[in-house]
């Protein structure tokens, strides 16, 4: 029975972004590989349904005419995600959030108006601008894109930002590209239990628990890029990365024990004397 209810909760289990389900809940970054092919055995070893990539980095490369990751991969069973890396300013970010749209057509996704949102004016830490954040979503979410804001992890952020119409945030777990993994572990859970949408944790996790623990509170994915990059066997850790997150939907789903102060005793008492 315990075995049946398990396997209908992970059925009706679905990780949903505005109208769209995905199969994966690894979602994964396109940079700092040493080339293509590693890249491109990675996303395959990940088997990850969401992929993002840099929408200045694909206007660069094909400035000076080279091969590039948007050419070379199966689009018909991927979802691309561009994001809005760079910009620091949020007409800066609106305005590349519509090259993207551009770009999604390219690879015949015509109704893909995702959008990841990076507003980031510090080059020194990399954190996003909350209020340029906002302003860039209000607009974007204005215009019907599917617009998932990267944020610091910040509560009341998070919750205006769904009121506002974006269909998922993505609060860091630490600085981009740190692997200091999920400092703000409190907050993070704060936005989880408010939203009825889903949070993706995303920068700063640099190792399989770290990912695991982000799906054992609730998050309903992860987004990775350093982690997987820059290990010293992208591939390997590309298929790491994807069980160590299964299994922590699967803990969540199943839902863990209570801790406890004092230790209790996993077998029984009966049968054992007393010393006098």
């Amino acid at each position: 029975m315990i075995q049946e209810y398990s396997n209908n909760k992970e059925k009706k289990d679905k990780f949903k972004i505005a109208n769209k389900t995905f199969k994966s809940r690894l979602m994964l970054g396109t940079g700092k590989y040493k080339n293509l092919q590693e890249t491109i055995e990675s996303i395959e070893a990940s088997k990850s349904s969401i992929i993002t990539v840099a929408i200045r980095r694909i206007q660069n490369i094909k400035k000076i005419g080279k091969s590039n990751l948007i050419d070379l991969l199966n689009w018909n069973n991927l979802w691309l995600l561009p994001n809005t890396a760079g910009c620091e300013t949020a007409e800066e970010a609106i305005r590349i959030a519509s090259l993207g749209f551009e770009l999604n057509k390219r690879v015949g996704q015509s109704n893909n108006k995702f959008i990841k949102l990076e507003v980031i004016s510090d080059s020194n830490y990399l954190l996003p601008d909350p209020i340029g954040t906002l302003k860039a979503a209000e607009y974007l979410v204005s215009k019907d894109f599917i617009v998932l804001p990267y944020i610091y992890p910040d509560p009341i952020l998070a919750k205006q930002l769904e009121d506002i119409g974006c269909h998922a945030v993505m609060p860091l777990g630490s600085p981009i590209g740190s692997g200091q993994g999920i400092q703000n572990l409190h907050n993070i859970k704060i936005i989880i239990d408010n939203a009825k949408i889903p949070v993706i944790v995303d920068a700063g996790i640099g190792t399989t628990s770290e990912a695991n623990h982000a799906m054992e509170i609730g998050a309903a994915a992860v987004l990775l890029n350093t982690a997987v990059a820059k290990s010293k066997c992208p591939k390997a850790m590309a298929e790491a990365m994807k069980l160590s997150i299964e299994c922590g939907r699967k803990c969540y789903l199943a839902g863990t024990m209570q801790k406890t102060l004092k230790a209790q005793a996993s077998s029984p008492n009966t049968g054992i004397s007393k010393l006098i």
